[in-house]
C-alpha cells in the first residue's frame, strides 16, 4: 500500500499547485462594496466568490484595491491578472478574457425626490444628464448611445452628491451597490434621492483574466468549474448568505 500512498499523495500536491508560472494570481478590483471592498469580511462577496472559486482551481491569489480606470490599465498591460467584477464589454475583449457571469446586477437610475420623472424607453432618457462613473460598462444599449447626456464622475458617492444638489438629473448604479452606499452618505442626500423603476439592465458579473498571462484561458476554464461546483455542493450559497444576499 505504501507506493500507492505516495502517488496519491504525490497527485495531491499537482493538484494542489498553481496551475498557472506565476506562484500568485492578482487580482484587482476598484472599492464597489458590498462585492468589492477590502475593508468588508472576505473583500466583499464578488471578492469571496472568486478567491475561493480560484482557490478550489488550483490558484493562490492575493487582492488589490485600486481605481477602476487603473484596475483596467493593469489588466491589459499584465500588471494584474484577475479582474473580479467586470460588467461584459466588447472593448474589454481586447486586454482579456470573459468568464461566464457568475453574479447578477440589477443596473437602477436614481432621481431626486420629488421630481416628477418617468421613463419607458431609454429614448425617454435624452433630455436629462444622467452621472455615470467613467470608464464603467452599464450596458451595450446604454453605453452605445451617444444621444444621452452622460456625465462622467470618478465614483458613485460623487454622482449622488451631483444628483442631490442638483447638478445632474439622474445618476445610475447596480441597487444592491446604491443601497449599501447610500447609508454611508450624509442624511441630505439619503433622504433627498430615490431609485426609479423600471430596471435600466440587468447585467452578469464576470472575472476578466488578463490576456498577457500565458494561462489566460486555463484559468477561466478552471474558474467556471469550481464556480459550477460550488453551486452544486451549496458553498455558492452558504457564501451568499454570509454577505447578507
Amino acid at each position: 500500500m505504501r507506493p500507492l500512498l505516495c502517488a496519491l499523495g504525490l497527485l495531491g500536491v499537482l493538484l494542489a499547485v498553481p496551475a498557472s508560472g506565476h506562484d500568485r494570481l492578482r487580482l484587482v478590483a476598484d472599492n464597489w462594496p458590498p462585492f468589492t471592498d477590502s475593508a468588508m469580511p472576505g473583500g466583499g462577496l464578488a471578492t469571496s466568490l472568486v478567491s475561493t472559486a480560484l482557490a478550489r482551481a488550483g490558484y493562490a491569489s492575493g487582492y488589490e484595491e485600486v481605481p477602476w480606470a487603473r484596475a483596467l490599465m493593469g489588466i491589459g498591460e499584465g500588471r494584474y491578472d484577475v479582474l473580479i467584477s467586470a460588467w461584459y464589454n466588447d472593448g474589454r475583449k481586447l486586454i482579456g478574457q470573459f468568464s461566464k457571469g457568475y453574479l447578477s446586477n440589477r443596473i437602477r437610475l436614481l432621481k431626486r425626490k420629488g421630481d416628477t420623472f418617468s421613463y419607458k424607453n431609454q429614448s425617454d432618457l435624452y433630455p436629462y444628464s444622467i452621472a455615470v462613473v467613467r470608464d464603467y460598462a452599464y450596458s451595450p444599449a446604454f453605453d452605445g448611445d451617444t444621444r444621452l447626456h452622460k456625465v462622467e464622475v470618478r465614483n458613485f458617492s460623487t454622482a449622488v452628491r451631483m444628483l442631490a444638489a442638483g447638478r445632474v438629473n439622474l445618476a445610475v448604479e447596480d441597487e444592491y451597490v446604491a443601497r449599501y452606499n447610500l447609508q454611508r452618505e450624509p442624511q441630505d442626500v439619503r433622504d433627498g434621492v430615490t431609485l426609479v423603476e423600471p430596471l435600466l439592465a440587468e447585467n452578469t458579473l464576470h472575472i476578466l483574466v488578463s490576456l498577457k498571462h500565458p494561462d489566460h484561458q486555463q484559468i477561466v476554464e478552471r474558474f467556471e468549474q469550481a464556480i459550477a461546483a460550488m453551486k452544486a455542493d451549496g458553498s455558492y450559497a452558504r457564501l451568499m448568505r454570509q454577505h447578507g444576499f
